[in-house]
């Protein structure tokens, strides 16, 4: 492979920057820029050593900058070739004029991710560990990045090589009885081999569940916050934030277009929809600010509807509760620190069969209850990082559903006494759709799109 090299921080004006580079040749680049305080052969250096120097133009003689100089000796490096990092001040022209120093002389520039990629290709990590990085990078939360800490370590590897192992044990039985037909083995082996798939078809779907904790933890819960104008959602919105997002007035209509803000909540991100009050408007803006509103309504995970409690529900109101119907909502009853309408007897409220909050945003009560309930109804409590292997990225889910439609397949395949080595194909493609998660066996266009997600000089 050849050698690249790249800035590995952040495009920024900071204390420090990196430049790594990896490859065969990265020590020969090295030692044309790099002048060490105490000069050393590159044979004399242990790996995980740093040296104190400076980054010096070979042809100018140009001083660039004051550096240390990490050193990783093939395999004990991030890529598992040898590799270095120039840990210069962190000035992006500083930067910039030492990587073009290493591309003079011998060096190219690396493409998005291609430093984990080598890590991959060389064995370091596998598949997984390698989308953990990446996962770790973009997480939102430390409950998130916690979880992609997990797999990076190899939770998930781990599981799927003893499912792999469970696999192989069948295969061997497989191949004994038809290498061995003279050998009464078949019925011992068909049996041995239900209970194992049995085993595996139970390990894969417990696997498949978790990809709803894992898709919550990854890309959070969407929220659309709707109500009739001047209910209180903005307020409710400012509350929840903790400042003033949005404008807030007593002019119905004033929430024209949807507000998008994030919060987390018990470690988990909540995308916070405003929407435009909802009802019969005249205006042409405000038509399409409510027409957006239903829209992200339905796209929603769950609904907060905000109704005002010291009035009675107008025919807007009930236009909420019939959007609100087959959704996942709560409703919000605002405004109890005036005189109440009692409207939680209302019939429309009550056969929505949703849960009802009692708040106030002028006197900042009962917005913990609304926490509490966001809480429970997805079982937020029961994400526990500790104790549960969680699958949070699509392409896993989709090849553990593979996987598990496989294992179904050579199931009723043995209960229908189907011949051992037709059985076996769709054994084998179980070891397919697992090892495809690994990466034991993927297409070059699968490992191209997953390293593309990656920045530059990681």
């Amino acid at each position: 492979m050849s050698t690249i090299a790249a800035i590995s921080t952040a495009p920024a004006i900071g204390g420090i920057g990196i430049i790594r580079i990896s490859g065969d040749k990265c020590f020969e680049v090295l030692n044309k820029i790099f002048v060490p305080k105490n000069p050393q052969n590159i044979d004399e250096i242990e790996g995980y050593r740093i040296k104190y120097g400076k980054i010096v133009d070979p042809i100018s003689t140009k001083v660039i900058d004051e550096v240390l100089v990490s050193y990783f000796k093939k395999p004990k490096s991030y890529t598992a070739e040898n590799m270095c990092e120039i840990n210069s001040h962190g000035g992006i022209v500083v930067l910039r004029e030492i990587l073009e120093l290493c591309l003079k002389n011998g060096a190219e520039l690396a493409e998005p991710g291609e430093f984990t990629k080598r890590a991959f290709m060389n064995g370091r990590i596998d598949l997984t560990q390698a989308e953990a990085i990446i996962d770790i990078i973009n997480a939102k939360t430390s409950r998130e990045a916690q979880e992609s800490a997990n797999q990076l370590e190899g939770f998930l590897s781990k599981k799927i090589n003893e499912i792999k192992a469970k696999i192989m044990d069948i295969m061997v039985d497989i191949e004994a009885s038809i290498d061995y037909p003279e050998y009464d083995v078949e019925e011992v082996s068909n049996s041995k081999a239900t209970l194992k798939l049995k085993e595996i078809e139970e390990d894969l779907i417990k696997l498949s569940k978790s990809f709803e904790n894992g898709k919550i933890l990854k890309e959070g819960i969407k929220i659309s916050i709707i109500g009739s104008p001047n209910a209180g959602k903005s307020s409710l919105l400012n509350s929840i934030l903790k400042e003033e997002r949005a404008i807030v007035t007593d002019i119905a209509g004033t929430t024209r277009d949807i507000i998008e803000e994030q919060v987390v909540i018990e470690g988990i991100p909540f995308k916070i929809i405003d929407t435009a009050g909802i009802r019969d408007a005249r205006d042409k803006i405000e038509q399409i600010g409510i027409e957006k509103s239903k829209k992200a309504a339905k796209e929603s995970d769950v609904i907060i509807a905000v109704f005002d409690n010291s009035v009675q529900l107008n025919s807007e109101d009930k236009e909420i509760l019939k959007l609100i119907k087959n959704k996942n909502a709560i409703i919000i009853l605002n405004k109890i620190d005036l005189k109440s309408a009692e409207i939680e007897n209302c019939t429309e409220i009550k056969e929505t069969n949703k849960p009802i909050i009692k708040i106030s945003l002028k006197n900042e009560e009962g917005l913990e209850k609304l926490y509490q309930e966001l809480v429970k109804m997805f079982n937020l409590n029961e994400i526990n990082l500790d104790n549960e292997l969680m699958i949070t990225n699509i392409r896993h889910q989709e090849l553990i559903n593979k996987a598990i439609e496989s294992t179904r397949m050579a199931l009723n395949d043995l209960k229908s006494n189907m011949p051992i080595d037709i059985i076996s194909i769709n054994i084998k493609q179980i070891l397919e759709d697992l090892g495809e998660i690994t990466g034991d066996n993927v297409s070059d266009d699968i490992i191209k799109s997953i390293f593309s997600k990656f920045c530059l000089g990681k």
